[in-house]
């Protein structure tokens, strides 16, 4: 196999982990190549040989096996940007905190690896979003988001006004902190604090969710992942925040933006014997309480 491995940032008690894995898999004779300042951060603790490097989406071939991350959901989102296009499958070993998308403990590496080798595992496509000008343009080179995109405002304590249009139709005008524009993947992270729907991974939907709206009557809206989004956005101080997973821009209110899925997924790795319900048990300590 040829396995990518990814961290966000290396800390040194990632070490016995990253050591555990460039055994495993050296032992079995697969291609290695870390990212490059991981790999200098492990090598000030150990020697290591023979072992590739990447920088950027143009060091990835294409056809590495998957890619394995280490950290919590937010370094899946970072290592999205070296996967981009190339249809890689991830999979997220979790040294984090509340991890929907990086579902391995540390302690399931060796059945990790057991289930890979013998193929019991399936890959799910997960939607993702671009954000662009209204004529196409993207706002910045990485434009693209798996969670959620959102516009808020940046700077103030007043309220922002962000009128929504799906496929040129108007919709509404939200008077409120912003507006989440969520993938049924980011439908567990910022939309569901702000109240916003719990959606099946493979469900075809995006979830418009406002943040504190002003107007009590506006709610979350389930509408299909097709729908071109077009938002207008004012306020008092003239620009605001447009973020986009955890990167941001700010854009002046005269900017237009258009939303809409990008045009590549990402592939997540399952293990068998994990599931999405699973993972909501766990995570949002579904049926803990015993009275229910």
């Amino acid at each position: 196999m040829k396995i990518a491995i990814y961290s966000q940032k290396y800390k040194v008690e990632y070490h016995p982990l990253l050591s555990s894995i460039f055994q495993e898999l050296r032992s079995h004779g697969d291609t290695i190549r870390v990212e490059a300042d991981l790999l200098r951060r492990y090598r000030e603790q150990a020697p290591l040989e023979g072992v590739e490097t990447f920088h950027s989406v143009e060091d990835l071939p294409a056809d590495t096996s998957l890619m394995l991350t280490i950290g919590g959901d937010g370094t899946i989102l970072w290592a999205m940007t070296y996967i981009q296009h190339l249809q890689i499958p991830i999979l997220g070993i979790n040294a984090g905190r509340l991890g929907f998308l990086a579902t391995i403990s540390q302690e399931e590496i060796t059945d990790m690896f057991a289930k890979i080798r013998a193929g019991r595992f399936h890959t799910d496509q997960r939607s993702v979003l671009q954000i662009t000008h209204t004529d196409g343009r993207p706002i910045a080179p990485l434009n693209f988001a798996l969670n959620e995109i959102t516009v808020i405002r940046q700077n103030s304590t007043a309220m922002i006004t962000v009128e929504a249009y799906l496929n040129d139709q108007y919709l509404t005008s939200y008077w409120a902190d912003g507006l989440i524009i969520a993938t049924p993947t980011g439908s567990t992270g910022y939309s569901l604090s702000c109240g916003g729907p719990v959606i099946m991974p493979h469900s075809k939907t995006l979830a418009l969710t406002p943040i504190a709206p002003h107007n009590l009557n506006a709610r979350p809206l389930i509408i299909p992942d097709s729908t071109e989004i077009t938002l207008h956005v004012s306020n008092r101080e003239g620009c605001y925040l447009a973020t986009y997973d955890a990167r941001s821009a700010i854009l002046p209110c005269e900017t237009s933006v258009k939303i809409s899925l990008a045009p590549f997924h990402l592939k997540t790795i399952e293990l068998e014997g994990n599931d999405f319900f699973k993972t909501l048990r766990n995570k949002l300590l579904w049926g803990e309480d015993k009275r229910n």
